[in-house]
């Protein structure tokens, strides 16, 4: 009778896996990385996470696809991996930043940057998601350019030589909002950072679908 705890009072077995799980995620998402095309090496969990911004205005901007490493198996034929559109950013301010992952019945949300004045700022900012949406403005774009000699992002490695690839010297995404496998920086700075468990509430995610 003693591991049935008395209505109304903390399960502390429970609350421990609740937290400690999603603290860990929290950890991966605001860890930046020393170099940012290392972040297309690792093996990536597979699981997706939310990203939405107000506004998000970068310099060195290029867009290629490449392929992530996962344990995951991600079909019939046993390959693991997982095609994610990569976009390197070289600097960029990001204005009213969201980021949420989904565990279980736990929604994890952090966000940053919700002070006009003081945006989240990323260095060498590298994504790879499969969904992406908003109003964006690109200057002195470059699309269809071989994916392997991207370069206006200054990371070192990029897509497959033949590859398709665009690049820009800026770019401006408004209402961003995208579906991640991963994100390094090798400088994150979340201005403003707030951090806060959801249980069994997924309204709490950056945006719904």
């Amino acid at each position: 009778m003693q591991d049935d705890p008395a209505y109304g009072r903390t399960n502390w077995r429970r609350f421990a896996v609740a937290v400690g799980v999603p603290a860990v995620v929290a950890g991966g998402l605001v860890i930046a990385l020393a170099n940012g095309a290392l972040a297309a090496s690792f093996s990536v969990s597979g699981t997706q996470f939310k990203l939405s911004a107000d506004r998000l205005v970068g310099e060195g901007f290029t867009q290629y696809s490449k392929k992530l490493p996962t344990e995951t198996v991600q079909s019939s034929t046993g390959q693991k991996y997982v095609v994610a559109a990569m976009s390197g950013i070289k600097s960029a301010d990001i204005y009213k930043l969201c980021q949420s992952v989904t565990a279980g019945p736990v929604v994890l949300r952090i966000e940053a940057g919700r002070n006009p004045d003081k945006p989240a700022e990323a260095e060498d900012l590298l994504i790879g998601m499969s969904e992406l949406s908003g109003d964006a403005t690109f200057q002195n774009i470059d699309i269809g350019q071989d994916a392997s000699t991207l370069d206006a992002d200054g990371q070192k490695e990029h897509g497959e030589v033949t590859g398709f690839g665009q690049q820009a010297t800026d770019v401006t995404i408004v209402g961003l909002k995208q579906k991640a496998y991963m994100t390094s920086a090798s400088t994150f700075k979340l201005t403003g950072m707030s951090l806060e468990l959801h249980l069994n509430d997924r309204s709490q995610e950056c945006y719904q679908g």
